[in-house]
């Protein structure tokens, strides 16, 4: 069974930063990644929105725009919960149905994205796969599916901070390559 591993954290702390930082590092060593991550998207220094992007194949779509239409409201955004569902939880079942695929990357776990009972879906199966997941979760963010996720004894989360932020990447990569080699021995 491969490691289960959410980061979390204040907001802007870096928890997103190292996540690409270990999928990039995981991706250099051969190992094939998939998933889903966010990120903000700018216009004139100004965020209007979040993206979401397929690790795999780089597709990308709306997560969360401020003009958006219609959508379920989190603050000044409405969720687009076609792109997280046709982009991201895409993402997260070809990962998880992929053979070559050994880890996936889910980010995050927060307010957006909770909207959407097929995300939580796709979220418990990566979880019940025998798939390496790294992760991040929304420090404030109160779920049934995330008090699922703080409860299960497989599952290791790890609070990012300014002072463990600079060794974690290497940490959790090591962490990583060592299930990998125990699960193909």
């Amino acid at each position: 069974m491969g490691s289960k591993i959410f980061l979390t954290g204040l907001p802007g702390v870096g928890k997103s930063t190292v996540l690409a930082k270990v999928i990039d590092e995981l991706k250099s060593r051969g190992m094939k990644v998939g998933g889903m991550v966010t990120q903000e998207a700018r216009q004139h220094n100004v965020r209007v929105g979040f993206k979401i992007t397929d690790v795999l194949t780089g597709r990308e779509g709306w997560l969360a725009r401020v003009r958006q239409p219609v959508g379920p409201r989190v603050g000044k955004y409405a969720v687009d919960l076609e792109g997280l569902e046709g982009i991201g939880v895409q993402a997260i079942r070809e990962a998880l149905g992929n053979p070559e695929v050994s880890v996936v990357a889910i980010d995050e776990l927060g307010p957006m994205e909770l909207f959407s009972t097929t995300f939580k879906d796709a979220v418990r199966q990566v979880i019940a796969s025998g798939k390496t997941l790294i992760g991040t979760i929304h420090y404030r963010a109160n779920d049934p599916l995330l008090r699922e996720i703080r409860n299960m004894p497989n599952v290791k989360i790890i609070s990012v901070t300014k002072e463990n932020r600079p060794g974690l990447q290497r940490d959790i990569v090591q962490e990583l390559m060592g299930k990998e080699e125990m699960v193909r021995r």
